[in-house]
């Protein structure tokens, strides 16, 4: 009775495997350790946000490999192709003529990104028209500061004809040493070359009048705003509330970075951007807002949600596998449970079924000895029925209904023991 019991406990098993296989397909394998992040210049803002996210990543157990590139153009196309994981990508940038842009999802925005106008020109401009005709750097060339220019300049159906193609560094040099009237800057007021021209005494940073106009063209644009004195209290920098736009700097994937990955990325990033600036207050970023690139799925979640239950409690590797484990256990102890109600009831049948299959055969001595007459085969029949059931096994819970049996068969041959004395003497 034994084998029966484990042939019953085999059958479940194999029902409880055969489900375990089936869930697995819908089990997300597990997260990357490595991912390679495409930022900028060795010396510019996105990649010391880089080294910044590394360090956080390496805390979970997550390695992140920067891949130094000529700004965000270039990267559009690497995290497109595949080439690299993740990407720090300039709001607005254009994504035509790149191959698979459509499969790219913005992880959301990390900080704003001012477009600073700084000129030594008299009388001061108050538009991008009165920049026309002067000796204007508009960014290196490639460079998300040239395209977002090159927009802005196509909004006002102007085309200027003295821009030149410097970098931040030789372009703030030119402005104080007067070789340049203006120049357009991208970036956030920590910048080296920011600092540099704000502090720098004969140069002023453009009032853009027309801020909130451009915002309505293009909505991946904020206005910013400084205060009087925003800057220098002291040296009144600047003199009167100075307008400006500025765009984000986002956290670009392909839609098939795994889930986990999208939290694990964007909590790590809190701590680097969830700080005061001149332009945003505690917990403004990372944000869904001011976005050119659609939104991932389980980015959109995590802002609206926050970070999942796991991943606010457990360590990054704790909280995926339970993760896991869970998806493929719920279809398990779904299969499991009725399972488990179903064995007793069929282990019951199968028990006693190996009893009353006996009883089968006594209605059939039976039945020969009511037709009336005993014969030796109808003797040697009920003895090696009584034989068989005594070797039979049974748990000792339904050891009652076997010696009822035993009882049954008794109390035939005690019968075709009567029967047979009685034809002797007769």
């Amino acid at each position: 009775m034994n084998k029966l019991l484990l042939k019953g406990s085999g059958i479940s098993i194999m029902l409880l495997l055969v489900g375990f296989v089936i869930a697995y397909q819908f089990v997300e394998p597990a997260p990357p350790s490595k991912l390679t992040m495409a930022t900028g210049s060795s010396s510019g803002a996105y990649h010391r946000f880089g080294l910044a996210l590394r360090e956080e990543l390496s805390r979970s157990g997550v390695e992140l490999e920067l891949r130094n590139t000529g700004g965000s153009k270039e990267n559009v196309r690497l995290v497109a192709e595949g080439a690299v994981n993740i990407a720090l990508i300039q709001g607005g940038t254009s994504l035509a003529g790149v191959s698979g842009n459509e499969e790219l999802r913005s992880l959301g925005s990390l900080y704003y990104e001012p477009l600073w106008i700084f000129h030594r020109i008299t009388p001061e401009p108050s538009s991008l028209r009165d920049l026309v005709g002067w000796r204007v750097n508009r960014g290196q060339k490639g460079s998300g500061t040239q395209e977002l220019v090159n927009e802005l300049f196509a909004l006002n159906e102007e085309v200027g004809e003295e821009f030149s193609d410097l970098s931040n560094s030789d372009a703030s040099s030119a402005l104080m040493d007067g070789e340049l009237d203006a120049v357009f800057m991208v970036g956030g007021e920590e910048s080296p070359d920011v600092q540099v021209l704000l502090d720098a005494p004969d140069i002023q940073l453009m009032n853009l009048a027309r801020a909130d106009a451009y915002h309505l063209h293009r909505r991946y644009l904020s206005v910013l705003e400084l205060p009087p004195g925003a800057i220098s209290l002291a040296h009144r920098k600047p003199a009167e509330k100075t307008k400006l736009v500025g765009v984000t700097a986002m956290l670009v994937a392909r839609e098939d970075l795994h889930p986990a990955l999208v939290d694990l990325l964007l909590l790590s990033s809190q701590p680097i951007v969830d700080t005061p600036s001149l332009f945003s207050k505690d917990g403004h970023f990372p944000s869904d807002r001011y976005l050119s690139i659609p939104l991932d799925e389980d980015a959109k979640r995590f802002h609206e949600r926050g970070p999942s239950f796991l991943q606010r409690y457990l360590p990054f590797w704790a909280a995926t596998l339970v993760d896991r484990l869970i998806v493929l256990l719920l279809p398990l102890i779904a299969l499991a449970l009725p399972l488990f109600k179903a064995f007793p009831p069929v282990y019951r049948w199968r028990v006693r079924s190996r009893i009353y299959r006996w009883y089968a055969d006594l209605k059939r001595i039976e039945a020969k000895l009511d037709a009336g007459g005993v014969d030796l085969d109808l003797v040697a029949a009920i003895k090696q029925l009584d034989d068989e059931v005594k070797h039979v096994e049974t748990p000792l819970s339904y050891a009652d209904e076997l010696y009822q049996l035993r009882g049954h068969i008794d109390l035939v041959g005690k019968r075709i023991t009567e029967q047979l004395a009685v034809q002797k003497n007769a």
